[in-house]
């Protein structure tokens, strides 16, 4: 998964999977006890908001939320669903890839002005 793959400097592949699922796991843990918020944009481009730097550690939104859709809690994938029910989107995998390249190429910003068609 491109999470893996984007490491830090002299960071085996092995050591930086372990880092991303434990970071999930974090994440996981804060959605669920609301501690950090879940936010669908107008476009259908997800963000999770009060995630600190160091819970993140690197990874992006789209990110976390491919690896939360695989592996994530019932109440993490419920705030996700109450996420898209108040934006009256349904985010997919694609939307969620496309989302990471264009954060990838520079071209995304603002969760608001996010391109997902």
């Amino acid at each position: 998964m491109p999470c893996d793959t984007m490491r830090k400097p002299n960071q085996t592949l092995s050591q930086r999977v372990e880092e991303v699922k434990k970071r999930v796991t974090a994440v996981d843990r804060l959605i669920a006890s609301r501690k950090v918020t879940v936010k669908v944009g107008p476009q259908g481009a997800i963000t999770f908001i009060g995630i600190s730097d160091s819970d993140r550690d690197g990874m992006t939104d789209a990110c976390i939320y491919r690896m939360l859709s695989r592996k994530g809690s019932a109440a993490t994938k419920m705030a996700i669903q109450r996420a898209e029910q108040s934006a009256c989107l349904e985010i997919t995998v694609e939307r969620a890839a496309h989302q990471e390249l264009q954060i990838r190429r520079g071209e995304l910003f603002d969760i608001n002005s996010a391109d997902t068609a």
